[in-house]
């Protein structure tokens, strides 16, 4: 490896990612390893297929490079990087040593995106599956949270104002929602990955013109039969050297978009955690603050928001480089994407790692729900109040008027004065509507005023969240331990 893994860890950069945040699967399907490994093993597809199609290569060639996929001589590679300046040719020469027999053969035909863009594909496509693992799992403890607190009525929010209740449930289901839309778009995504193939410098695929003696039906069959050998079935159809690089956008916009529904989450987790309905899960020895030992602050749900951000913010970054890709190829995306694509996988791994751990540990405090709701409930009654006035044979535009103006004035009181909602008393001291305190607390079961959320739950859940679950029953029972 490097000279730099000598040094003390302490005196040079780590990333964040690698030290504190992304699980150490995703580390590993974006490793040295896991990118030179498979620089090699297309090394080998590309000789097994010249080889099946008609070209000089024999099967001891091929016997040679397979016995040498993994363990990569590193240190040969990077010294020759150093003369020549180029990381593939340097990594031809390092297999080369290590094939002396296969020497002659490895790299036949082919331009360096060969191995380079068919890795980053193969790697995305691996890394996309990983996500689609840990997004099911999320709503896996979605799913069970909303059926669990689907009969639970809570205030909800317009503006962030008190609006109609809902449910505790039906909320989570707006979270799921929106991370199941994210899903479909992930699994698209996946699916629609296509292998660049053996497409030559400039995408015309001259150099195999000259190695098949034009043969062009061998030549596409050379790209199949290696697409096929890497798990592939839909090539790209055309290219200049490299693939398109708004493949990388298009995979860093799903990725966004799993952001931008985490971050809708936690952001929600935080306000609710701040009015003491609910909280993320907090250890026995955890701190919340240096100064003030009796807080408990929602730091994972605020981590999700950081990170969130910064992948949301990344996505510029393939968008940029897909603009200013010149004609065939120019290079000035290389030092970009190795960067920007790796890191938002990173990121949106570790988003998911968060979301597994919170939402395997939410907390309710249903007590504080009803309460918080009960103090608006009164205002929201009264239409109800208003129509059983005018049953008992209240006259409905006196009543009107009158609710208008006791609202008015309970609302003072509450905002002016600091005092406790005094709306009923208000309602049941004025003989203009026949009401008693008892008759208008029966007014009041929070459960009358959350519409069809308790139904919804159910039928999303069922409709909806439960046949992915089924999909991927295999992938259930993800758990996430955090670093920090």
């Amino acid at each position: 490896m490097s000279s730099l893994s000598s040094q003390n860890s302490y005196e040079r950069y780590t990333s964040p990612f690698s030290e504190r945040y992304a699980s150490e699967e995703m580390q590993a399907i974006f490793s040295p390893q896991r990118k030179f490994s498979t620089w090699r093993r297309l090394w080998v597809a590309l000789a097994r297929a010249e080889k099946e199609l008609g070209l000089d290569i024999t099967d001891e060639q091929i016997a040679e490079m397979e016995s040498h996929i993994d363990d990569i001589n590193y240190a040969d590679a990077e010294k020759r990087e150093r003369e020549v300046r180029h990381d593939v040719m340097a990594h031809v020469y390092a297999y080369g040593l290590q094939c002396p027999k296969a020497k002659g053969i490895i790299h036949w035909g082919a331009t360096s995106c060969f191995v380079g863009d068919n890795t980053d594909i193969i790697i995305m496509r691996d890394g996309l599956k990983l996500i689609r693992r840990k997004l099911v799992n999320v709503l896996s403890l979605l799913s069970d949270f909303a059926l669990k607190y689907k009969d639970l009525p809570a205030l909800a929010y317009t503006h962030l104002q008190p609006a109609q209740p809902t449910t505790v449930g039906k909320r989570a289901t707006l979270w799921a929602n929106e991370l199941l839309m994210d899903l479909e778009e992930l699994e698209y995504r996946i699916n629609s990955l296509r292998f660049l193939g053996s497409k030559g410098t400039t995408g015309t695929q001259a150099s195999f013109v000259e190695l098949f003696n034009g043969d062009s039906e061998r030549i596409r069959m050379l790209e199949l039969k290696i697409a096929r050998e890497m798990g592939f079935e839909e090539i790209v159809p055309v290219s200049g050297q490299t693939y398109s690089r708004k493949m990388d956008y298009q995979v860093l916009s799903t990725l966004a978009g799993i952001a931008q529904s985490c971050s809708k989450f936690a952001n929600d987790v935080r306000i609710l955690q701040s009015f003491k309905e609910m909280e993320e899960p907090f250890e026995k020895s955890q701190i919340g603050s240096s100064a003030m030992p009796y807080k408990r602050n929602p730091m994972r749900c605020e981590r999700i928001t950081a990170l969130a951000r910064y992948v949301m913010v990344d996505v510029l970054n393939p968008a940029f480089t897909a603009a200013t890709q010149w004609f065939e190829r120019t290079l000035d995306d290389s030092a970009n994407k190795r960067i920007a694509v790796a890191e938002a996988f990173l990121g949106v791994d570790a988003i998911l790692n968060i979301m597994l751990n919170v939402c395997d540990g939410l907390v309710v405090y249903p007590k504080v729900v009803t309460r918080r709701l009960m103090e608006e409930l009164p205002f929201m009654a009264t239409e109800n109040i208003m129509m059983n006035a005018v049953k008992a044979g209240g006259d409905r535009q006196e009543l009107h008027e009158k609710i208008r103006e006791l609202s008015h004035q309970a609302t003072l009181q509450v905002k002016a004065e600091g005092k406790p909602n005094d709306l009923l008393e208000r309602i049941a001291a004025d003989p203009a509507f026949g009401l008693t305190r008892e008759s208008l607390s029966e007014l009041l079961n929070p459960s009358d005023y959350v519409g069809r959320a308790p139904q919804q739950v159910e039928e999303f859940v069922r409709d909806c969240i439960n046949p992915v679950l089924k999909r991927y029953e295999s992938e259930l029972g993800e758990k996430a331990e955090l670093k920090v």
